[in-house]
């Protein structure tokens, strides 16, 4: 895949740009630690079954189907979106880069526009990525409370993008779900080590170093 060969790239965050995935994991354990081990055993499997989906539908589903309470008032919600934001962000601001990420967006910025799209609150997002000087190299950075699919086809349609020559990169079934709903290409990243979640026709790469060359 060469750069050359797309109008646009449009990136997910978390697990393609920095490897933080870990990070968000176990913030979700610690916001329901109080609740015991089996209730913290299933937020983090079906908060790593459903990467790429706003905190907030994961906050809801975890009231309503795993705690069995009634629904999240909006102070409530906004509660839970503060403490999970102050356990993650200054640790996803210091972590590492996905190999090759830094030097992709480096190169792939000076001959077209590229785009974030992710499940992260949109203003804590563009704080992360203007905090690790990233700002520059984007034309836009969109993130929750609208869906990954939503998010895709604004930045299509906002900036006139021809969706089979637009290349979304992923790590999620979300991200796949957007790129297809959209009908943009897609290119999955799986960390080494991981269970590659997506269909099996789907192009997957370990890192973003190849696309740098």
């Amino acid at each position: 895949m060469n750069i050359k060969d797309w109008q646009a790239i449009i990136f997910d965050f978390d697990g393609v740009i920095v490897e933080s995935g870990d990070i968000k994991t176990q913030a979700f354990a610690e916001l329901y630690h109080s609740y015991g081990e089996q209730v913290v055993t299933e937020v983090v499997r079906y908060h790593r079954q459903n990467g790429g989906m706003s905190r907030y539908h994961k906050f809801r589903y975890f009231q309503q189907h795993l705690l069995g309470q009634p629904s999240l008032t909006m102070d409530e919600e906004q509660s839970l979106d503060q403490r999970f934001s102050e356990l993650v962000i200054e640790a996803v601001i210091a972590s590492q880069a996905v190999p090759g990420a830094e030097a992709l967006i480096q190169k792939a910025a000076t001959t077209i526009p590229l785009f974030v799209a992710s499940g992260t609150p949109e203003n804590e997002l563009k704080t992360i990525v203007e905090r690790r000087g990233l700002s520059p190299h984007f034309t836009e950075v969109r993130g929750s409370p609208l869906s990954k699919q939503t998010l895709i086809a604004e930045i299509l349609t906002s900036y006139a993008l021809i969706p089979e020559q637009v290349l979304m990169i992923g790590d999620a079934m979300a991200d796949y779900h957007g790129a297809t709903m959209n009908g943009t290409a897609f290119l999955g990243r799986v960390r080494p080590g991981d269970e590659n979640p997506f269909p099996r026709q789907v192009k997957i790469v370990p890192d973003l170093c190849a696309l740098t060359l």
